[in-house]
């Protein structure tokens, strides 16, 4: 397959809508025009890449109407395309090269990200309740401090100076105020409940909370 193969199916799409279209003007594959509307400008490649993408910004130069056009691709792979496209204005179009199907999938224009309040929120949460900066950026995941671990941590440390004691009165000498909750859950293994609403450490706990701050 050539690139060339997808001129003819393209040009005859937007000859279909009315546009004059003619190839390889100044560099770019197809350029369309329609009266007195700004020109539409089509790169073609083979296959989605970045090189492509960078042409299509470069048209943005000229006019706001670039599309891209590829093979027909799969639905799992076209999803983040035409993500990405729309995120930086670009039209994305493919072409079923067996019998010259043209499909858009999205047109050119603004893009306005859609806020995910919640996990917003759950962000500045998490940045407040974090003590200090624990965690170097870039790092894995992998021993990440998070303020649950931090409030765990205190909860095991007044564990293993007061002894078995009941929720609220770890809540109260804590701060946190989860406590009961946090040691019923027992995400990491280091409590274990002895009475009703009394909690005490694990031998992992007690390791825990020798070990300080470095968890």
């Amino acid at each position: 397959m050539r690139e060339t193969d997808l001129y003819a199916p393209v040009k005859a799409f937007l000859e279909a809508q009315g546009y004059t279209v003619k190839g390889e003007i100044g560099g770019v594959d197809v350029m369309a025009l329609r009266a007195d509307e700004p020109p539409v400008m089509v790169e073609l490649k083979r296959a989605f890449s970045l090189a492509l993408v960078y042409q299509g910004i470069a048209r943005q130069s000229v006019s706001d109407a670039v599309y891209l056009a590829v093979p027909e691709d799969g639905a799992r792979t076209r999803r983040s395309r035409v993500g990405l496209c729309r995120r930086l204005g670009l039209g994305y179009v493919t072409v079923r090269l067996r019998d010259g199907h043209v499909t858009v999938h999205c047109d050119p224009g603004p893009f306005v990200p859609r806020r995910n309040g919640r996990r917003a929120g759950r962000l500045l949460r998490e940045f407040a309740r974090l003590e200090g900066d624990p965690n170097v950026g870039g790092g894995t995941r992998r021993g990440l401090v998070t303020a649950y671990r931090q409030d765990a941590l205190s909860c095991a440390r007044h564990l293993g100076v007061a002894g078995p004691s009941r929720g609220a009165e770890v809540a109260r000498a804590t701060g946190v105020a989860q406590a009961t909750r946090l040691m019923a859950d027992d995400h990491y293994g280091w409590f274990s409940r002895v009475a009703r609403g009394v909690y005490d450490l694990t031998e992992a706990g007690r390791a825990a909370a020798g070990q300080g701050a470095s968890l």
